[in-house]
């Protein structure tokens, strides 16, 4: 999941990890400026961590509990932990997602007391995000910064198809209510970590859902480019933000769910903020709304994103939110 507060055009189609390269397809390139009937609606999650996910699912299912249900969107859209939530709430309902993660923290700890609670392979949060930011410094353009982050990836660990690919792909599976994709349209967000081109997948894209989420989630810093096929991928959060709104558009209502609050490391001059996404969104016509974490909630996200301690408190946060929200998100989402 991506620890990293973060537009390009490119949907990438992919082919599933166990194919040879002979069977792959062709990447397709398929435009951001797509149309869509008025009055459709989009779901937008971004990416937060792991106490990103757990708010995002914290306000959808407030949201529900008040009786305004976003998850029959016709379009999600999910980057890093966002896409892990995004195939989440099409697999579960939300209270139950709600009451899973609630339930894992009365559960007695399996860890040592002082031992390091964080995934394995995770490094400090705080350590990713000074080399993000210095990398960034070095980069002239989104473009170029995606490229660099490839690159420094495959610098640091050219294992991203052996055991440790297998291990995050089974930790990735085993938070999934289905393996399946939705029959519902779904859009997972990822870089190519060695052209730098923004990918987009979906249920069409010949990829399994559990890697495509994978690819999303794979930050490059503990966790390595994840490989399918013959390509390997990043963090959607790289492709242009956190929240990848562009994506939305033409679609006639925009709902966006952003754990880190629309900030982004990048300088404004780029274009990438999701102030700037969402002004292009409703220069083409879509009604847009946000949710952000509240300002006592925000210690969560950030270098506390991989923080599971916190995935309790930041999913009650989200739910409070929620439904303190609907009754007047309901006449713009209904």
């Amino acid at each position: 999941m991506n620890a990293t507060p973060f537009s390009n055009q490119h949907n990438t189609s992919t082919t599933p990890a166990d194919r040879s390269s002979s069977e792959q397809h062709q990447p397709e390139a398929d435009s951001t400026s797509r149309t869509a009937t008025a009055g459709e609606r989009a779901l937008v999650l971004g990416g937060g961590g792991s106490t990103g996910n757990a708010w995002l699912i914290g306000v959808i299912a407030g949201l529900s509990a008040a009786g305004l249900d976003v998850t029959e969107a016709d379009l999600i859209i999910g980057t890093s932990a966002g896409s892990t939530a995004a195939a989440q709430i099409s697999g579960a309902s939300p209270n139950e997602l709600l009451a899973a993660i609630l339930d894992a923290a009365s559960q007695p700890s399996t860890t040592a007391p002082g031992r390091d609670r964080r995934p394995p392979a995770m490094g400090p949060v705080v350590n990713q995000l000074q080399r993000l930011r210095e990398i960034i410094d070095s980069a002239a353009d989104v473009a170029d910064l995606r490229r660099r982050l490839g690159a420094a990836a495959s610098d640091r660990d050219a294992t991203a198809d052996g055991p440790r690919q297998l291990q995050w792909r089974a930790t990735v599976a085993a938070r999934l209510p289905s393996q399946d994709w939705p029959d519902r349209r779904m859009f997972i967000t990822a870089i190519d970590a060695d052209t730098g081109e923004p990918v987009v997948f979906d249920r069409h894209s010949g990829v399994e859902l559990v890697d495509a989420i994978a690819a999303s989630c794979s930050n490059g810093f503990g966790l390595p480019p994840y490989r399918i096929g013959d390509r390997r991928y990043l963090d959607g959060g790289y492709r242009s933000n956190a929240e990848n709104a562009d994506l939305a558009l033409g679609y006639g209502r925009v709902l966006v769910l952003s754990p880190f609050g629309g900030r982004s490391l990048h300088p404004p001059a780029w274009g990438t903020h999701l102030a700037t996404q969402i002004e292009e969104l409703r220069a083409h016509g879509s009604r847009v709304e946000t949710i952000f974490p509240d300002p006592d909630a925000e210690h969560m996200f950030g270098a506390n994103a991989m923080d599971l301690s916190l995935r309790p408190a930041a999913a009650r946060a989200g739910f409070e939110q929620g439904r303190a929200r609907a009754e007047l998100l309901a006449p713009f989402w209904r």
